[in-house]
């Protein structure tokens, strides 16, 4: 029984599906403190489920859309994470796909080992995005 409601939440070509991602999305909005915008995306950084929160600024979408985009494509767990890892290599920070951001905010989402998709979160603190997007993987895992 709780392999079959694992696997209800990845699709059959390996990413997020639809209904845990719209769990995410949904998780972060009802906790967020203030307005945010939040992306979910497929293990290629694709558009799973979105939000932008009324009176969330505009730049939060493709804020969190990055944030996604990067924790899905890199092989770290958070955006933190990769950079970190890059941060004394100015070489390798500039080598890494154009789309790719260092801000605090995104996570990666699994399923048991395996990398499902991301979350992006953005609109408040990086710290506090970041920990909304871990909460929301954790809760809906």
């Amino acid at each position: 029984m709780v392999e079959a409601v694992r696997l209800s939440f990845v699709r059959k070509n390996g990413g997020v599906k639809l209904e845990r991602a719209r769990a995410i999305v949904d998780l972060v909005v009802s906790e967020a403190p203030r307005p945010v915008s939040v992306f979910v995306a497929d293990t290629h950084g694709e558009l799973v489920a979105a939000a932008t929160m009324d009176g969330a600024a505009p730049d939060t979408r493709l804020n969190a859309q990055r944030k996604a985009y990067t924790a899905a494509r890199s092989d770290a767990r958070t955006t933190r994470e990769l950079a970190d890892k890059v941060k004394e290599d100015a070489v390798e920070r500039a080598s890494f796909d154009p789309f790719f951001t260092f801000f605090l905010g995104g996570v990666a989402v699994f399923d048991g080992e395996e990398r499902v998709g991301a979350v992006g979160v953005s609109g408040l603190p990086g710290e506090v995005d970041e920990q909304l997007a871990l909460r929301a993987s954790a809760a809906t895992a």
